[in-house]
């Protein structure tokens, strides 16, 4: 089977790399790929975002399976470009993508499909933002109702900041959804459809903020680890049973089925399991932490996604060990980062057993390797325990050299300490939601 993974990032090079471990996997190629990609794979300069330019490359190399990483070319219609042209994708429709590129969106269908999620408001001037901040007090939840590559949410205490964020993503044009904040810890199950059945994967758990004891502002993610062992047993089933299985069936019933991967963001509240967010394809850097786990050969899983065929698996095989990835990201990231830098040490830091480097925002600018982005790196690590695989992820870490360069220290801390406390009544069925 040859595959073309479209997208440039750390989730693509993990994705990347579970297909090289496919038996059944002949070929693969990444457009446009990233410097660490273009080590492993040919990778080819295409706009990702170009649903013809995509689609004439998967047919130039006989793709028999295409798999869409980013959201930016789901939304673009990427996948109907493709699956308009006979080519097997991985990866929803510009319309069913709408459950990440419209945070309102993904409200309706959840209200729709009875998903528990948190009470919300669409707002689209600041006097409905303002009253809606109002209604649900503080610590204030604003998201952009668009895309923002998980950088358009602010949690904040302050009122004015809040009413800020919502007055900038509308002089950009667009609306907000203002939410109830949700106690509890958070997790991210990424779940496969194939537009009528699911397929879940290990749950993990990221780290959204920029730096340690989860302070500054919001990122696309600095670190995830995978499983959680204190996680409920039953949570997996509860998601599917509440969460995915309604949604892909509500989004079925709409006549726009969902095929790809649903990213469910949940928190585990004190009034029960509620979906923070969907996402429409692998989230990063849990991908790079699930992925590394993943024994099951990856692109027959796909290729059973894309064609309908998710009910014929067997039941996923995983790796025993913990893993954990801790991102490297540039200087002055998640503004305007420093980028242009050359990045040393990368043979060092795989030279640890059971570490891995996954490139995401480089390049290769004169045969050097260098920073082109926000999130440089993932520093991966499986280890018997999670004590074992932060210990060796780190290892990794101090390998790497980058000037101005910054990540957390305290990626999975917590877990590893045992000091994650579910809240009791998060198991609980209530259903409290508001969309107005």
């Amino acid at each position: 089977m040859k595959v073309l993974v479209v997208g440039p990032g750390g989730r693509e090079h993990a994705i990347v790399r579970a297909l090289l471990a496919d038996p059944y996997v002949s070929e693969v190629h990444a457009a446009p790929g990233n410097a660490g990609i273009a080590q492993i794979v040919p990778v080819h300069p295409v706009n990702a975002s170009d649903p013809a330019a995509v689609t004439e490359l998967a047919r130039s190399l006989g793709s028999d399976l295409v798999i869409v990483g980013p959201e930016a070319p789901l939304a673009a219609g990427v996948s109907d470009g493709l699956a308009e042209a006979g080519i097997p994708v991985f990866g929803p429709s510009r319309e069913a993508a709408q459950l990440e590129a419209s945070k309102a969106f993904a409200k309706q269908i959840m209200a729709a499909a009875n998903v528990p999620t948190a009470m919300a408001r669409v707002a689209a001037t600041a006097e409905e933002a303002a009253d809606a901040l109002d209604t649900f007090g503080a610590p204030y939840v604003v998201k952009d109702d668009g895309l923002a590559a998980g950088k358009g949410v602010v949690v904040t205490s302050d009122r004015d900041e809040a009413l800020a964020h919502a007055e900038a993503c509308f002089d950009a044009g667009g609306t907000v959804v203002i939410e109830e904040y949700l106690d509890g810890p958070e997790v991210s199950l990424f779940v496969l459809s194939d537009g009528r059945h699911v397929v879940p994967l290990a749950p993990a758990q990221d780290f959204k903020r920029i730096f340690d004891n989860d302070e500054g502002p919001n990122t696309g993610g600095m670190g995830a680890y995978s499983p959680l062992e204190w996680a409920p047993a039953n949570l997996v089933d509860d998601v599917i049973a509440r969460v995915a299985q309604p949604t892909v069936d509500e989004m079925a019933a709409r006549g726009t089925p969902f095929v790809g991967v649903l990213y469910c963001g949940l928190a585990l509240t004190s009034r029960g399991m509620r979906v923070i967010e969907f996402n429409a394809r692998f989230g990063d850097p849990e991908t790079q932490a699930v992925l590394a786990r993943l024994k099951t050969p990856l692109g027959g899983l796909l290729l059973a996604a894309a064609k309908g065929e998710l009910d014929a698996m067997e039941q996923l095989k995983w790796d025993a060990r913990t893993a954990v990835a801790v991102v490297v990201a540039s200087e002055n990231y998640p503004d305007t980062p420093r980028t242009g830098d050359p990045i040393l040490g990368l043979v060092e830091a795989e030279a640890i057993e059971g570490v891995h480097v996954l490139h995401a925002g480089t390049r290769i600018d004169d045969a050097e390797i260098v920073s082109a982005g926000g999130r440089v790196l993932a520093v991966v690590a499986l280890g018997q325990d999670l004590v074992q695989a932060r210990d060796l992820a780190y290892a990794g870490v101090a390998e790497i050299g980058l000037e101005g360069s910054q990540h957390r220290t305290d990626i999975a801390l917590k877990a590893s300490r045992g000091e994650i406390v579910v809240p009791a009544g998060s198991a609980g069925v209530d259903n409290e939601k508001e969309l107005s």
